[in-house]
């Protein structure tokens, strides 16, 4: 399954990559005689609502998808493995406030909390982004923190404090480079985890704005046609299934691969 996972992503980031400039319709080009034509050879997915191609929007929504979930995974893992890590070394009253603040995150369900930031901020892809990441830090936090309280205790880390290592090399050198192969897992599942609440909230008008392509704005403006023209949901809806069944694919064989311990207690 991991291998079939990272082969779907492997085709999901050059398809974002070259697909567009492969297909010969631009994303914006309107044929409004053709309106909700099915797929035809010279339209393989069919036309929207517009007389736009929708295989050209769907790899040009990939590039959005893959974009957002990889700056929303990078920046929410680095600012929770800094907290994190800060919270599990020092332990006392950093770790209490910190732990607060991700009980009380964790309080509310995470997209209905994003849905909240966008309609303050405003609904844009900027914001989308922003408030996805100001919710998805605290999953890597939690991780990291639990980490880095086993690591603490490790032989060699006691060994660099009491040579009198600074802090700060402690933790870049010995403490945070043992909790990277379980962040690595997690930002493998965030990465479709984001993607499918950007979708989310594309679909609720409050990410991506047309004329952009966007899945979930491609699903929103799909669902009134639902019979008479379903090629308008289903092909951008299988594009999120699947892209997202990949990470979760690859995630999990990455945990595999990078958890002796459960190789062993499976064995």
């Amino acid at each position: 399954m991991s291998r079939v996972g990272a082969a779907i992503v492997l085709i999901a980031v050059l398809a974002a990559l070259v697909g567009p400039m492969l297909v010969p319709y631009d994303p914006a080009a309107q044929e409004l005689a053709l309106r909700l034509e099915g797929p035809t050879g010279f339209h393989w997915f069919g036309l929207d609502e517009l007389g736009r191609d929708i295989l050209a929007r769907v790899l040009a929504g990939g590039r959005i998808s893959l974009l957002v979930g990889l700056v929303v995974v990078s920046v929410s893992a680095t600012v929770g493995v800094c907290l994190g890590a800060v919270a599990g070394y020092f332990g006392g009253y950093v770790d209490e406030v910190i732990s607060r603040v991700i009980d009380i995150l964790l309080a509310f369900p995470g997209l209905l909390l994003a849905i909240a930031l966008v309609a303050v901020l405003g609904p844009s892809l900027v914001n989308a982004i922003l408030a996805l990441t100001l919710i998805g830090w605290v999953g890597y936090a939690r991780l990291v923190r639990g980490q880095v309280l086993r690591a603490r205790e490790f032989e060699y880390v006691q060994a660099a404090r009491a040579l009198g290592a600074p802090t700060l090399r402690i933790l870049t050198r010995h403490v945070i480079p043992s909790t990277l192969p379980a962040v690595t897992v997690q930002a493998t599942l965030g990465m479709g985890g984001a993607i499918l609440s950007e979708a989310a909230l594309s679909f609720l008008g409050l990410g991506v704005q047309p004329p952009t392509p966007s899945w979930g704005t491609m699903l929103s403006y799909g669902k009134a046609h639902l019979l008479d023209a379903p090629h308008l949901t289903v092909f951008p809806g299988l594009a999120i299934a699947i892209l997202v069944l990949g990470f979760n694919f690859l995630g999990d064989g990455l945990r595999d691969a990078l958890d002796p311990a459960l190789d062993r207690r499976e064995r």
